[in-house]
């Protein structure tokens, strides 16, 4: 055993750049910083890029996906282009569907695709790979290291001496340990998180082709409202090219005040007549939840501080706007942003919080914030409980009336619809949702 003065001090490896989580947001971020020519680590937790992802995600096309990856299509591992946009209104014993397809969505850039995100993951990482990134996974980083109130590195589980850097950036997700620990974000309120629960069901090529009127690539993207058993939430089913995923987000304090189990909510959704015949004869390949950050611009914490910025789901950059749920190409974006900030700022050689501030101002003046701002009221809108079962009841009952003959004189359609919602809702609480409504989407 070596005396205490013959031991050798563990020197730390130094970096340009940390960043921690190799997801989307990660990814692009080392992409960019790569290109740059700085020397840059992604440290992942997961035996690989997207190891911890469930099989199965909307990739939303977005400008810097194209401008990083030009034609990113011809090699990128994606299942199938959204073709076919549907949204349901669901209650016990009905549905109520509009559909929307377009040639546009068929035109190149496309707008969206399926992917596995385990599989698109590892690709996106390999991209920042092959430009000079280095990629360590199965690497759980435990703390920041601190100097003068800055953060300058951090220690990494296993590892001695840990990782330094003039720049950290936490893209370690929606629970973000490292933003906590730089002081950025306080504990989550159960108000601002939903619950995202999926399943992947196994089916032929030919028989989702069938089912959802496609043809080639095309995929169906499908969102549900009134699926979920009285919680505050929706359903989603989209298709891969021999698999559906399908599952459901609802909130967080809504599941806990229920008192049941996600499996539980799940089960009753798959069990819906309208969702059985959508998924008759497949077979369940994957389970999994994860949370979802929800509680729109209000929640987004503070991003940087000295020597470290925050992007993609741990800064809580995700939003609904009662139709969509946007995340990850604000996830890529932001990373993007910050990566710029980080090459600024290292051309100055100046990591300070003053400098880094720069990326709230990228942040600010892209779409990721000024659509997070458009519809901040949606927050509000989400939290309408009669959103979610007595609505899509309500639109059930007219279309019910309308097209059902009995031989009785008919009403007009609009006197009609306001006798059905008075059935259901007070006159004053109607009033209250529609200015709810009105002002997240108006």
């Amino acid at each position: 055993m070596l005396k205490l003065s013959e031991r050798k001090e563990v020197v730390p490896q130094n970096f340009d750049v940390i960043i921690v989580g190799a997801g989307p947001a990660g990814s692009m971020a080392a992409l960019k910083l790569a290109r740059a020519g700085l020397k840059v680590v992604v440290l992942e937790r997961g035996r690989h890029p997207g190891a911890k992802n469930i099989f199965g995600g909307l990739l939303h096309n977005t400008p810097v996906l194209n401008e990083m990856l030009p034609a990113f299509w011809e090699r990128a591992p994606l299942e199938r282009h959204v073709f076919q946009k549907v949204l349901a209104f669901m209650t016990p014993t009905s549905a109520v569907s509009l559909t929307f397809e377009t040639e546009g969505f068929d035109e190149l850039p496309r707008n969206g695709y399926t992917v596995f995100r385990p599989v698109f993951d590892n690709w996106l990482a390999g991209e920042a790979v092959k430009e000079g990134a280095q990629l360590l996974c199965n690497c759980t980083v435990e703390n920041l290291v601190k100097k003068d109130g800055q953060v300058v590195g951090v220690t990494v589980k296993g590892r001695e001496g840990g990782l330094r850097s003039n720049i950290v950036i936490a893209a370690d997700g929606v629970l973000s340990f490292l933003a906590r620990q730089a002081d950025l974000r306080q504990d989550f309120r159960v108000e601002d998180m939903g619950l995202g629960i999926k399943l992947l069901l196994g089916l032929p090529k030919e028989t989702i082709d069938e089912r959802f009127h496609l043809a080639r690539d095309e995929g169906a993207d499908i969102s549900f409202l009134g699926t979920t058993d009285a919680l505050r939430g929706g359903g989603f089913l989209y298709t891969n090219l021999e698999s559906i995923s399908i599952g459901m987000v609802v909130h967080l304090s809504s599941l806990k005040a229920s008192g049941k189990s996600p499996y539980q909510v799940l089960d009753t959704f798959l069990k819906h007549r309208h969702i059985a015949k959508l998924i008759k004869g497949a077979v369940p390949l994957e389970y999994s939840a994860h949370l979802v950050p929800e509680g729109g611009i209000a929640a987004v914490p503070q991003v940087y501080t000295g020597g470290m910025m925050v992007v993609g789901d741990a800064a809580g950059l995700c939003y609904t706007n009662g139709i969509n749920l946007e995340g990850i190409n604000l996830a890529m974006t932001s990373g993007v942003l910050a990566a710029e900030t980080a090459i600024q700022a290292i051309e100055a050689r100046d990591y300070s919080a003053a400098v880094l501030s720069l990326y709230r101002q990228k942040l600010d003046d892209s779409f990721i914030i000024k659509d997070m701002k458009t519809f901040k009221n949606a927050v509000d809108m989400m939290h309408i409980e009669r959103l979610f079962q007595t609505y899509p009841q309500i639109i059930s009952a007219i279309l019910e009336k309308i097209y059902r003959v009995e031989g009785t004189p008919r009403e007009k359609i609009m006197k009609l619809g306001r006798k059905e919602a008075l059935k259901k809702v007070k006159t004053k609480d109607l009033i209250a949702d529609s200015i709810k409504v009105g002002r997240a989407l108006l």
